[in-house]
């Protein structure tokens, strides 16, 4: 590792309090973890001494933390080991939409779930899990995002289809 990412991630640990959500970004997506104290996060995770069905890719899109398959873990860990070679960050964003809890609620959310639990990239993951350990309701930007991306290019593609048949309409009347 980096030692100016080591550094980044060590001075981090010291601006964190306990209930922080920790954005650790992979590329095309985040992974999140939840600061509970003492260098830890606890995070919804692949187990990497688990067998895969596929190889491990950390920028694979339906990856669990750079693990691809279908189980998954609540984990506690350090921080430093989760960001591996990331640059983590605190992101508190959605306190913008939404009351956090108080941090020991936090961190009684998280402990409450250490653990094998299900896995969804899409309704059940990191970021869900850290977001309802914040929140006590959980949602994940990134799936919102995708979501949304996908919306409009169907709508993109569907006014497509229209505008040409409209077109291909009014050619075979002049015709």
């Amino acid at each position: 590792m980096a030692t100016a990412l080591l550094n980044h991630n060590q001075s981090l640990l010291s601006t964190l309090e306990e209930g922080d959500m920790v954005e650790i970004p992979r590329g095309r997506y985040s992974h999140w973890a939840v600061y509970v104290g003492r260098g830890k996060v606890i995070h919804l995770a692949g187990d990497p001494n688990a067998p895969s069905k596929t190889n491990a890719n950390a920028l694979h899109i339906f990856s669990i933390s750079g693990v691809q398959f279908d189980k998954a873990w609540v984990r506690e860990d350090d921080l430093i080991d989760v960001a591996g070679n990331s640059k983590a960050q605190k992101n508190n964003n959605k306190d913008k939409k939404a009351t956090p809890s108080n941090p020991k609620t936090i961190v009684e959310r998280a402990r409450s779930k250490l653990g094998q639990i299900g896995y969804n990239v899409l309704w059940r993951n990191c970021e869900y899990f850290a977001s309802w350990c914040r929140y006590g309701d959980g949602w994940s930007q990134q799936t919102i995002d995708v979501l949304t991306g996908l919306g409009l290019l169907a709508v993109i593609a569907i006014g497509g289809v229209i505008a040409a048949g409209v077109t291909g309409g009014k050619q075979k009347e002049k015709n």
